[in-house]
């Protein structure tokens, strides 16, 4: 079987491989192809986020989300406007209940400041009861007015239809199942097909360690880490005007059950981080044998799992327990009851851990000859992802 050849072959059309391959069709007449696992784009991380537009007010000044969440913003809101997407700047609000959280709450907004984030402010009480009436809690919080709902998955399809219609291509069902670097070609073998390419570009998401390793020493693996939701019902909607995050950890990459208005006007609640026993586990009980036990010898999950073994398990029965999911959930609003709520989707997030059981709390793209690997890009990927993909072709 003689090999097709492409200047550029990108692996995964999630939101970040979309947005890098519509990025490449602008420059000059490349030959571009995306592979893809799947029978459709934006089928995993992409297709089941929130929703929700970061405005980069968490992030480590000068760390690439913060500087790629403020460029890829701005982009992102330029693109979404000329290519008529619906999305709304509504604010959301970051809420302390409790007085050990004040700190926190502190050193969140400071980042906001240093990250150039124009508006922010620390509310008393009754300031922030007049954004969210029902928030009862409250003892502070911080008004973001940059925060904002999409649907990630129009952005997708809008970034293929445009990369298609400046030329370059996309083939579903073609699984990357090695990657050869023969001199100064490429040479990718799928579960159907073979091709040749000067430049690959490893964005799958879930699966970008397992595609990296295949060119380069990686010690670093993702650990999948499903978020789980519930939705409120219609007669409730009206206890949540916009977006509500408590204040997170700032020592883990999670924001903590929150709520979140979608653009479809669904109030979600969640997500939850548990270990899923599989890359793609959107289930409690979807489970791959050969999956878990990577995970599970893997030495950065085991010290992950001692450092932060309560942490892990109080999510876990969170994730059984409606009630205690509900619990959480009061902190924030204590009118919701269990009867409230019903179940809601799930997603599951590629997280990046090092060999030392350190979560890697920053984009992580790396170089090695003309192979590019996307190794983390967990949230804010999406809201960054056209700047994400400067970054790439910079890199080539």
């Amino acid at each position: 079987m003689s090999k097709l050849y492409y200047d550029f072959i990108i692996a995964g059309s999630g939101i970040v491989g979309l947005a890098t391959a519509f990025k490449l069709s602008l420059k000059r007449n490349f030959k571009i192809l995306i592979l893809e696992k799947e029978v459709s784009y934006a089928m995993h991380q992409t297709g089941n986020n929130s929703g929700v537009i970061h405005s980069g007010i968490y992030y480590k000044p000068g760390s690439k989300k913060a500087l790629n969440c403020k460029s890829g913003y701005d982009q992102l809101l330029q693109f979404s406007s000329e290519m008529n997407i619906n999305y709304e700047i509504c604010g959301k609000l970051v809420i302390a209940t409790k007085e050990n959280q004040l700190e926190s709450l502190k050193k969140i907004y400071e980042r906001g400041v240093k990250n150039n984030l124009k508006g922010i402010k620390i509310l008393n009480k009754k300031e922030a009861l007049k954004i969210e009436p029902y928030a009862t809690n409250t003892l502070k919080a911080i008004y973001v007015p940059q925060a904002g709902i999409i649907d990630y998955k129009q952005v997708s399809k809008k970034l293929l239809e445009q990369f298609q219609k400046n030329g370059g291509e996309i083939i579903f069902n073609n699984e990357v199942k090695d990657v050869f670097l023969n001199k100064n070609q490429i040479e990718i073998s799928t579960n159907s097909n073979q091709f040749k390419c000067k430049y690959f570009i490893n964005c799958c998401g879930l699966y970008s360690d397992k595609i990296s390793d295949l060119t380069q020493n990686n010690t670093i693996k993702i650990i999948p880490f499903r978020g789980e939701y519930y939705n409120l019902k219609n007669d409730k909607k009206y206890l949540v005007k916009n977006l509500i995050y408590p204040v997170p950890d700032i020592n883990l990459p999670f924001l903590g059950v929150h709520f979140t208005r979608r653009i479809d006007g669904v109030i979600e609640a969640g997500p939850n981080a548990v270990l899923a026993f599989k890359k793609e586990g959107y289930n409690f009980f979807d489970f791959n044998i050969n999956e878990f036990f990577e995970t599970i010898r893997f030495s950065g999950f085991r010290k992950l799992g001692y450092k932060y073994f309560n942490y892990g398990l109080d999510e876990m029965k969170r994730s059984l327990s409606k009630d205690l999911f509900v619990k959480s959930l009061k902190e924030l609003i204590p009118e919701i009851k269990k009867e409230d709520v019903e179940k809601g989707g799930s997603g599951v997030r590629a997280q990046a851990c090092d060999k030392d059981g350190n979560l890697i709390d920053d984009f992580l793209i790396t170089k090695n000859n003309n192979i590019i690997n996307v190794i983390n890009a967990p949230s804010p990927a999406a809201t960054s992802c056209l700047s994400i993909a400067d970054e790439i072709i910079k890199n080539i």
